[in-house]
């Protein structure tokens, strides 16, 4: 997935655009053993001590894909909840988001409707998110229409380059 996205964040960047970037970030408490909401340890029983703690493997944008010029932290599925991602927007002045990411039915669609009720135009990208099965992606790409634009990257990066 991250090859998809490269040309987009290049074209973003040839734009003059942010490219931001979220990292699912398991806070670590006393011995290490990280904070887990008990939905979540419910839903992935396997997630333990050192799994997406701060500057960790796996809560780092992918090499590729950097730099980032905004990184939040999330410790849930929206990147709005409880993060400063509003106010990093808001003082970037960044009034559209192209999202991609994963999981498209966890992550994705619970910031994408929180941009969305905080008044920014949103643009989720079909190809550029992934989900544990094809079908639970498929329903949730459908169920985001409801709120926001849904494209393809190349389709994204033509918007961006004004064709």
């Amino acid at each position: 997935m991250p090859s998809r996205i490269l040309p987009l964040l290049k074209a973003i960047r040839q734009a003059g655009g942010w490219v931001v970037s979220t990292q699912f970030t398991l806070v670590p408490g006393k011995g290490g053993e990280p904070f887990i909401s008990n939905h979540l340890k419910k839903l992935r029983p396997f997630l333990g001590k050192g799994d997406f703690s701060p500057a960790s493997w796996g809560n780092s944008l992918v090499d590729n894909l950097q730099p980032a010029d905004i990184t939040v932290e999330k410790i849930a599925y929206s990147a709005f909840y409880q993060t400063r991602m509003e106010y990093s927007l808001s003082k970037a002045g960044i009034k559209t988001l192209f999202v991609c990411g994963i999981v498209t039915n966890g992550g994705v669609a619970s910031t994408v409707r929180d941009a969305h009720v905080r008044d920014f135009q949103t643009i989720t990208l079909e190809d550029g998110c992934a989900a544990f099965s094809k079908d639970t992606h498929n329903l949730a790409i459908q169920s985001l229409k409801t709120v926001g634009e849904v494209m393809k990257i190349a389709d994204a990066i033509s918007l961006i380059n004004g064709n």
